[in-house]
């Protein structure tokens, strides 16, 4: 084989295996180096990169080179021969290291007579990113030469390889910090210091969620549809020591009774009609975090009995498998049924509601946390303020007297729903009572009313809003008139008029 013949079989080896080693620079460094020794006699071989945001060349991968003298290769831009090559972008030989008096030799490593050196830059993108040099035997001029022009070759293989490397190490170190920062925030977002509620109950609640949080035991959440059941499962999760993994969801309830074993357990390819390759289940993805079962009373028989079988051995098959996966999942479901009435029905199996049942959570209803609904309606004003770039100053007291009197049957999540809305339809930053829904002002839903029992013509319905407007704007300008007027688009005397007709002491609002 001639010479020739030879560096185009090494340039075919290098670009193979800088197609190999895509996602690991060192061991495509140190590959490309142990080629440059088998087949073309380099006596050493160094690849020195650039620190970013430096001036400093450190070595990333050698041959031929202890660990002590690879710590020793650090060279500054300018400095030496590879320093000087990594400033200027030029390659440079050297015919013999001994009789140049730029070559450092930092690493300490040459003893051999009459050795030639080779530093060529690695170029990307116009920028200098690093240098590679060897040392070779001193020959001929024109064997010096062919090496030289050789490994310029080599360099700009390397070059467009090592870039592509670094941006995507560069890309998921971005990722894993973003993921890193979504966590925290996530666990500050469900951090028990965020929950809203001071009532006795809810104080009671929070101190089982730090009782069970550091454990691994099976938690059943249960309470009334709205009442906050998934959160307070994300609270336990992210106040555990799971927190760094996966909290995955499953609404029992949503999914039809022929796919939740599939969505559960994951199934083998050709399991069933439609089963075109090989599916997780929900426990699987969550292996090592937490799995949520959402209205867990909904499920079927024939899959409580597989469920029952993961609570109590760890492990499932995927349907249509024989595989048995060992899965570490802590689980917390929750339920607004009556599972004791399921157990009698025969409908919910006993041995599974005690393995469910280790650890209870009963969350109240609203209406019984009556001290809890102005502290949550003022959360969510604040918080759909700031979705919809609303500025929103307060609730107006017709809306709370409506807000207290009402009885929510949705809860919590009704409660937020209504705020959502208010803070859509209110123009001067103020939740008034005709912002709520109709739910809200009906007498027969709330249970009170301003007006007389026998019903209420048009006119009354008419005069109770206009009273509420009236007191809110007096309260919006302190009992002045003028300033009302002005504020409502309208003269003082008209106000003056209806503030009498209506009963309305403006000193009140001073």
């Amino acid at each position: 084989m001639t010479h020739s013949e030879k560096e185009l079989n090494v340039l075919y080896k290098i670009s193979q295996t800088t197609s190999a080693r895509q996602h690991n620079i060192s061991e495509l460094l140190n590959e490309v180096l142990q080629i440059l020794g088998t087949d073309m006699g380099v006596l050493r071989g160094t690849l020195t990169f650039r620190t970013p945001g430096t001036d400093v060349l450190n070595i990333e991968a050698s041959s031929g080179l202890s660990n002590s003298e690879i710590r020793r290769g650090q060279y500054n831009l300018g400095e030496g021969v590879t320093g000087r090559v990594a400033q200027t972008g030029r390659p440079e030989l050297v015919p013999d290291i001994s009789q140049s008096p730029d070559f450092l030799n930092r690493t300490q490593a040459r003893g051999d007579p009459k050795t030639a050196f080779i530093c060529v830059p690695i170029i990307h993108h116009k920028e200098v990113i690093g240098t590679m040099s060897i040392d070779l035997p001193t020959g001929t001029e024109e064997e010096l030469n062919g090496y030289f022009l050789f490994l310029q070759h080599v360099a700009q293989i390397l070059a467009s390889a090592v870039s592509t490397i670094r941006e995507e190490i560069e890309e998921r170190n971005a990722l894993e910090s973003e993921n890193e920062m979504l966590r925290r925030q996530l666990g500050d977002r469900y951090s028990i210091d965020n929950m809203v509620g001071n009532c006795n109950s809810m104080r009671a609640i929070y101190e089982q969620i730090v009782q069970v949080a550091s454990s691994t035991a099976t938690v059943l959440v249960r309470g009334d549809s709205g009442t906050g059941k998934e959160l307070v499962a994300r609270a336990i999760h992210f106040n555990s020591p799971r927190k760094n993994n996966a909290f995955i969801g499953v609404n029992c309830a949503a999914l039809p009774e022929n796919l939740i074993e599939s969505e559960l357990f994951g199934h083998e390819k050709g399991a069933f009609t439609g089963a075109a390759q090989q599916r997780k289940g929900r426990f699987e993805l969550s292996n090592g975090g937490t799995i949520f079962l959402d209205e867990i009373g909904d499920i079927s028989p024939s899959v409580q009995i597989r469920l029952l079988r993961v609570l109590q051995e760890k492990s499932f098959e995927r349907v249509g498998g024989n595989e048995t996966l060992a899965v570490n999942v802590r689980v917390v479901a929750a339920t607004s049924r009556n599972l004791e009435e399921g157990i009698v029905n025969g409908t919910f199996r006993e041995d599974l509601y005690y393995r469910l049942n280790v650890f209870p959570i009963l969350l109240p209803p609203l209406r019984e946390r009556k001290s809890d609904i102005m502290l949550l309606a003022d959360h969510f004003l604040q918080k759909y303020g700031e979705m919809y770039g609303k500025s929103m100053k307060r609730i107006s007291t017709s809306a709370i007297n409506m807000m207290m009197a009402y009885h929510w049957p949705g809860n919590v999540r009704e409660l937020e729903n209504c705020v959502e809305r208010a803070v859509l339809t209110a123009s001067d930053g103020v939740i008034h009572g005709f912002n709520l829904p109709p739910s809200l002002q009906t007498s027969d839903e709330t249970h009170t009313s301003l007006l007389p029992e026998n019903g209420a013509d048009l006119r009354q319905m008419v005069d109770a809003y206009e009273r509420e407007i009236l007191i809110d704007a007096l309260k919006k300008h302190r009992g002045n008139a003028a300033a009302t007027a002005r504020y409502l688009q309208t003269t003082q005397r008209i106000i003056n008029y209806r503030i009498k007709n209506l009963g309305i002491n403006p000193r009140n609002y001073k």
